[in-house]
Formats: structure tokens, C-alpha cells, sequence
């Protein structure tokens, strides 16, 4: 049997952690990237050209540069932020690449796939969407809801998402994205933020659908407490409520989650729904909320083994 094909979801700084985890241990590894970010040097390309913004791109990207001297210093310079004062100030070197490619070959997939190239990565980089979508949210705070617009404004404003919706609500997927998601052995989905990250792939209809069929292929894996500050003051049996919300013919076939957060009630909730309960070690050392790439490298070593095997068919 030859190495499994994997795609990867997510965006930020969890999409990082998975793909850190998985490359090296795929033959062919795929990451498909929300692009719903406003804000910093992301907001302000996308206010200036009609792209998705580049950030969350980047990171994966970075994420798949290869271990050697030239992978090393690659992933160096494009997470290289200016501090000019000037109108460079903030933004990052990969981010302005990603968009002077854009610019110069007028394809997202093709702009996305020559700096692969350059970088040598471990892996394809794929949009979600090639059009930027904005995402909005209903909040609840005090008894009352508001609605509120932008990434950036979902991810920091008070109170509990109540529902979430996109602009434009059915906006174009490249043909390459829903190819990965129909051959892949396995599909991982989070950790990161979990409304602007996870669960926006939902509201692109046809990933969406894309994503009920792989159900029986993915691996969700929670984030750790405090990790996402959308989510301050719930517990991930409310991640789980929210997701199945939101996409109610999804399940997957395994949720991982990390040991700190096991709990005989979310167990129930994710047996009940129809998915393996696996809990694991996985916080690093030193940190509150993210996920230790060596540890979540061998939970997703063993995990997609067990999908390849028809694990999810297992009784």
C-alpha cells in the first residue's frame, strides 16, 4: 500500500500545527484554506485587489517548507513582517509574494502553486474559495442579539455566536479543491479558530457537501482550552453543538481530543452523534492552548492508518 493522500482544513495558526504534524508522513498532503481574514496586512490586500487575502495562505505554506537550510530560510521569509513606519509597515514579505504572483499570473491556484515551488514545499496550498468571503455572525450578549461583519470583528467581539453566514453564500471553489477532498484517504479538520477557521468551510455550499461525504474519512480534531478566543467561556461539547449545527448531515469518523479536556459527557455526545472518542496528551510544554506537533504527529499517524483500514466501518 502505497503512503496515504491527505487534505488538511483549517486556517491560522491550528492549520499549522496539522499540517506541521502530517508533512512527511503523506505522499501526497493538501491544505484547503479559509479566506475570510480582514484584518492586518490580509485586510489591506484585499481592500486593494480582488483576491482572497493571502495570510492564512501563507501560514500554510510556511508550514510545509521542507526541513533542510533552503525550506528553513524560506519559511523565515515570508513569515518576515515589515516594521517600516512606513506604507510597507506590517506587512509580510510571503503575503505581498503570494499576491504579486496573483497579480502577475492572474490564477489564484497557479500564483498559489508557483510559490510552492519556489519553497519546495512538502505539499499543495488551496484555497477554500477563490473569491475573499466575509464572514458574518448573530451574537448574543445580555439578552440580546447583535450581528456583526468581518473576521476579525466575529472573532473579538463579546457575547456567544448564535449563527454564522457568508458573503457571497455560494462563492467559487477551485475544481482542485474538490478534487483533493473526493480522493483523499483521509481528512483532517482543526484544530483553530473555531467559527472563522472550521466552520465557515460549512458555509461554502459545495465544500460543504464535499465534507459530508468525506465524513466517514475525517479525523476532527478540538482545540484545546483557551485556544480560541471565539469560543471564551464555552467548553467543546459547545464546539460539537455549534459544528453539527451548522452542518447537521456531517459526521466524522473520529474526534480527537486533547486529555486535558476528556470528559465522560462530551464522550457521550460524540459517541452518541456516531464518531470514535479518541483522548490523547497533546498540549505543548510550556503553553496553554496549542497543540504540540510531535504528539499531534502520532495521533494522526495512527488515526488515518485506521480510516485507510475501513476503521470508521468497524464495529
Amino acid at each position: 500500500m502505497t503512503g496515504p493522500r491527505v487534505v488538511a482544513l483549517g486556517g491560522g495558526h491550528g492549520l499549522y500545527a496539522s499540517l506541521s504534524a502530517l508533512r512527511g508522513t503523506c505522499d501526497v498532503l493538501t491544505a484547503v484554506v479559509t479566506v475570510a481574514d480582514d484584518g492586518g496586512s490580509s485586510g489591506r490586500i484585499r481592500e486593494e485587489m480582488p483576491v482572497p487575502p493571502p495570510g492564512d495562505l501563507r501560514m500554510a505554506l510556511s508550514a510545509l517548507c521542507e526541513d533542510t537550510e533552503w525550506g528553513r530560510t524560506w519559511r523565515d521569509v515570508l513569515q518576515w513582517r515589515f516594521a517600516t513606519g512606513g506604507p510597507l509597515d506590517g506587512h509580510t514579505v510571503g503575503n505581498l509574494l503570494i499576491a504579486g504572483l496573483w497579480d502577475r499570473t492572474g490564477g489564484i491556484v497557479e500564483g498559489l502553486d508557483w510559490v510552492a515551488r519556489l519553497l519546495r514545499a512538502e505539499g499543495r496550498v488551496l484555497p477554500v474559495s477563490t473569491e475573499p468571503i466575509t464572514v458574518s455572525a448573530e451574537m448574543g450578549a445580555d439578552g440580546a442579539t447583535t450581528r456583526v461583519v468581518g473576521q476579525v470583528a466575529v472573532a473579538t467581539a463579546p457575547g456567544r455566536v448564535r449563527s454564522l453566514a457568508i458573503e457571497p453564500a455560494d462563492p467559487a471553489v477551485p475544481a482542485a479543491t474538490l478534487e483533493a477532498l473526493a480522493e483523499a484517504d483521509a481528512v483532517v479538520l482543526g484544530p483553530g479558530s473555531w467559527y472563522t477557521s472550521v466552520l465557515t468551510h460549512f458555509l461554502v455550499p459545495r465544500v460543504a457537501s464535499a465534507l459530508v461525504e468525506a465524513g466517514p474519512r475525517t479525523i476532527l480534531t478540538l482545540n484545546i482550552a483557551d485556544e480560541d478566543e471565539e469560543t471564551a467561556g464555552t467548553c467543546r461539547a459547545d464546539d460539537i453543538a455549534a459544528l453539527r449545527a451548522a452542518a447537521p448531515g456531517f459526521c466524522p469518523a473520529v474526534v480527537l481530543v486533547d486529555a486535558s479536556e476528556d470528559d465522560a459527557a462530551l464522550r457521550r455526545r460524540i459517541e452518541d452523534w456516531g464518531a470514535r472518542y479518541v483522548s490523547a496528551p497533546m498540549r505543548a510544554e510550556g503553553t496553554l492552548d496549542r497543540h504540540d506537533v510531535r504528539m499531534l504527529r502520532d495521533q494522526y499517524t495512527s488515526l488515518v492508518g485506521w480510516v485507510r483500514e475501513g476503521g470508521a466501518r468497524v464495529t
